[in-house]
């Protein structure tokens, strides 16, 4: 596409009323990298404790 502006009428109003689209983003800026501790940040999973973060709906009303 050129970067010039058509001259066609309904163009020009679009340009005036919408101007242009922002620049593209390249996916490598989307991305941010970071070390992980292996063993995470709580220590990991524990199987024994993960009842306690156990949400369900059926429980929680009783039934």
């Amino acid at each position: 596409m050129s970067d010039t502006p058509a001259s066609d009428p309904d163009a020009i109003t679009r340009l005036a009323r919408f101007g242009t689209l922002p620049e593209r983003i390249r996916p490598e800026d989307m991305t941010l990298e970071t070390e992980v501790d292996p063993a995470g940040a709580n220590g990991g999973y524990n199987p024994e404790s993960a009842w306690k973060f156990y949400s369900c709906v059926a429980l929680d009303l009783g039934l």
